[in-house]
């Protein structure tokens, strides 16, 4: 049976979509530990991370960085941090969250029922960031 993160990037299941490419979807998690927090997975549907293809983890990490940036120019955060936990979910993700501390880097922070227009704000001004020429 396909992963709920393989059915949002199938178009089976809504999700905020603000990253595609041929290896990589990134998409709003729906319980941020802070606004911004995005999910950047494979298409491959891989349960752990050490088990991905050298080139398809390369690309992910890639993608990552990429959507990283935008968060940085979108939040301003001190840091945009990186976490590979993969408990949740049986498909390999990484949790790009917006922080200005460590402590901030906690589940128990996050927020199970976060305002949809929130959300949607948050999706279309990355989504924005991702579309915009480089040094804009």
């Amino acid at each position: 049976m396909a992963s709920v993160f393989t059915r949002i990037i199938n178009g089976e299941l809504p999700g905020r979509i603000v990253y595609a490419d041929e290896t990589s979807v990134a998409f709003l998690t729906i319980a941020p530990i802070r606004p911004g927090h995005t999910l950047v997975v494979p298409r491959l549907e891989v349960d752990h991370w050490i088990d991905l293809p050298d080139e398809v983890l390369s690309s992910v990490w890639s993608a990552a960085a990429t959507v990283g940036r935008a968060i940085d120019s979108v939040f301003r955060p001190r840091r945009v941090a990186a976490m590979l936990a993969g408990l949740e979910v049986p498909h390999t993700h990484i949790h790009l969250v917006p922080i200005e501390a460590e402590s901030q880097m906690s589940f128990a922070l996050a927020d199970s029922s976060p305002d949809p227009a929130m959300m949607d704000d948050v999706a279309e001004r990355l989504r924005a960031a991702l579309s915009a020429p480089a040094g804009a």
